[in-house]
């Protein structure tokens, strides 16, 4: 598996446990890394992934109820809306090119969650692509 699937798997997994029990799975971080025998370049940007959307956590659930047509926030699943907070994240804040953040995510969402989910996830973050130049000056306000 590459280094940056990877890490995004490992966010995913930090970003669903913060989602439930809030700062306590940050803390347990450094142990989540040991468990998974991650190795260093993973860890960095698996951390950097979870850092950025920690930070910018409310922002990137307003982007995205933005582009999410009909759907309020708490009702997506939670894997779901953890995958969208990356892949927001990516587009949005580290400029990811956004076919890779697309694929990628989807590629979480297929793995980790429904079988309906790859295909809602494309079209949110096909949408916030479409967006990104409004979506990003909105985050900078």
């Amino acid at each position: 598996m590459r280094k940056r699937t990877a890490a995004r798997e490992l966010a995913l997994k930090l970003l669903y446990q913060y989602d439930l029990r809030g700062e306590d799975a940050l803390r347990e971080m450094d142990s989540l890394f040991e468990q998974e025998k991650a190795p260093p370049t993973v860890r960095e940007f698996a951390r950097q992934i979870v850092d950025g959307c920690h930070l910018r956590w409310k922002d990137l659930g307003r982007v995205i109820q933005k582009v999410a047509s009909n759907w309020a926030l708490t009702r997506m699943a939670v894997v779901d809306r953890n995958v969208l907070r990356i892949g927001a994240w990516e587009i949005l804040i580290a400029e990811t090119p956004p076919a890779v953040a697309i694929d990628e995510a989807v590629d979480l969402a297929k793995k980790y969650s429904t079988a309906q989910s790859g295909a809602f996830v494309n079209g949110v973050l096909d949408s916030l692509r479409k967006r990104s130049d409004e979506l990003k000056k909105s985050l900078e306000e």
